[in-house]
Formats: structure tokens, sequence, C-alpha cells
């Protein structure tokens, strides 16, 4: 009996040494992938925390360069004023010097057409301004969005 008993006693601590290495080996195996997981997770966190980033300093460049458009476009206005107003009163000065009708009404028709000239002119150099600086401010975010569409797509 005492054979049947060492060999039951044998077979027990075999089996819990195994159970035991089996045991260790699950929680290994776990601990190993709980820890890649938040090493995933970490790295997904500092990535998508870069995309902010960049992100950020895009809307920022995209405001400055919206900022230095209505700038400029502000100078053209107030330039384009300050000259009509000089162009109207000097025209004013000149029709009341005509000496006769004729003269008033070639005055008149000459101010008028350099009047409309200058407008349209200072309208073109507007709609160039205010296109160029649309496109300068929407640059930055068109660049954000290619590289995110780029990386969605390297993702697949």
């Amino acid at each position: 009996m005492t054979d049947a008993t060492e060999t039951v006693k044998k077979t027990v601590e075999q089996t819990a040494a195994h159970a035991k290495a089996q045991a260790e080996a699950v929680q290994n195996a776990g601990a190993k992938a709980f820890k890649d997981g938040v090493d995933r997770s970490l790295t997904s966190l500092t990535e998508l925390n870069s995309h902010g980033k960049k992100n950020l300093e895009a809307v920022v460049e995209s405001a400055s360069a919206a900022q230095k458009g209505a700038e400029a476009l502000s100078q053209q206005v107030l330039a384009y004023s300050k000259k009509t107003w000089e162009d109207n009163v000097q025209a004013a000065q000149s029709l009341t010097q005509a000496r006769s009708i004729q003269e008033l009404l070639e005055l008149q028709t000459a101010w008028a057409k350099s009047s409309a000239e200058a407008y349209l002119a200072h309208l073109n150099k507007t709609t160039e301004t205010l296109t160029a600086s649309v496109k300068d401010s929407f640059q930055p975010i068109n660049s954000r969005v290619s590289a995110v569409v780029e990386g969605f797509q390297s993702a697949r």
C-alpha cells in the first residue's frame, strides 16, 4: 500500500507542479498582453496628442493668414476711400470753374469715366487680395486634412 500511496503522492505533486507551471504561464501571458495593451494605448494617446497639437497649429496659422488678409483689405479700402475723396473734391472744384454748360458736361463725363475706371480697378484688386487671403487661410487646414486622410488610407 505504501507503493500506491507513494504513486498517488507523486502523481499529485506532478499534477500540482504542472498546474502551477500552467498558471504561471497564463499569468505571464496575461501580464504581457496587459502591458502590450497599455503600451499601445499610450502610443495612440501620444499620437492623438500630436495630431491635436498639429491641428491647433494649423488653425492658428490659418487665423494669422486671415488676419493679414483682413489688414491688407482694410488698407486697400482706406487708400481707395482717401483717393476717391480727394478726386471728388478736385472734380467738384473743376466743375465749379466751368465756363459753359458744354465744358461742365465734358468735365462731368470725364470725372464719371475716371471714377468708374478707378472703382473697377479697386474692385479687381480687392477681389485678388480676397482670393489670395482665402487661399492662404485655408492652406494650413487643407494640409492637415490631407495628412489625416493619408494616415487613414495607409492604416487600411
